[in-house]
């Protein structure tokens, strides 16, 4: 595992707040279908360590580390949340996007859930333009100020509002870099962590049998191509970061 940095303002989790973290008991992930990984031919021999097995070809996780590894980075959450840090969740494939939307907006974070905005950590001036141009356009709709435009002008506005609200519609509000990326798949977000490593921002990660793990700051071993895992991790992520806003 890569060495975690420090340049957040990180600390372990406040005392004060009264509220249990909770996990995932094994069985649970289980359930989920966490503990299936890829076909051994496609594996990274750096998930080594959290393979407990290989059935029928196909290698299958420890589900006891991975939920200890799912515990260290929740809490990892809960107290970079306390200290004030934002957190960005980024879920472009298909079985992650629904659960990445509706968890990121349940604990007030920032989310992408189409594809991943190039230089969006590290060009995030030109990137936070285009957050206010949505913002603006999105004010000046409500105030009705485009009432007296054509209606050819009027569908040219409501298509790069559209436009904008499909790439960074999930950004809105944001002022600054994130202080964490969590990023239902390391291996699908490669793009997300280079630039994150780049701009030293811790990132948390489900990583599947095919991804490097040196290149997230928090390893979660499991299956990144079930909805029911991604969702089940995702949320649990996201429960760390709403206990973390309720222990500031």
């Amino acid at each position: 595992m890569a060495e975690k940095k420090t340049k957040t303002k990180t600390s372990p989790a406040k005392k004060k707040s009264a509220a249990r973290l909770t996990v995932p008991t094994p069985e649970q992930l289980l359930e989920a279908g966490v503990h299936f990984g890829h076909v051994k031919r496609r594996w990274h021999p750096k998930m080594g360590p959290y393979i407990h097995a290989e059935k029928s070809g196909v290698h299958v996780f420890d589900l006891y580390k991975t939920q200890d590894l799912l515990k260290e980075a929740a809490q990892f959450l809960r107290g970079a949340v306390a200290d004030g840090n934002k957190v960005l969740f980024v879920g472009t494939k298909r079985q992650a996007q629904e659960a990445i939307m509706r968890e990121a907006k349940r604990v007030d974070a920032f989310y992408i859930t189409e594809r991943w905005v190039g230089g969006l950590l590290t060009n995030f001036g030109s990137v936070k333009k285009n957050i206010e141009k949505l913002e603006e356009l999105e004010q000046k709709v409500k105030n009705k100020e485009f009432e007296h435009y054509t209606k050819k002008e009027h569908l040219l506005i409501e298509r790069e509002i559209a436009k904008l609200d499909r790439q960074i519609g999930g950004l809105k509000g944001m002022k600054e870099l994130p202080g964490v990326l969590v990023l239902a798949s390391a291996r699908g977000e490669d793009t997300a962590v280079r630039e994150a490593r780049q701009k030293e921002i811790p990132v948390v990660a489900i990583a599947d049998t095919n991804a490097d793990p040196d290149l997230v700051d928090y390893v979660i071993p499991g299956n990144d191509d079930s909805a029911s895992s991604v969702e089940l991790i995702i949320k649990t992520l996201a429960d760390a970061v709403e206990l973390g806003r309720k222990s500031k």
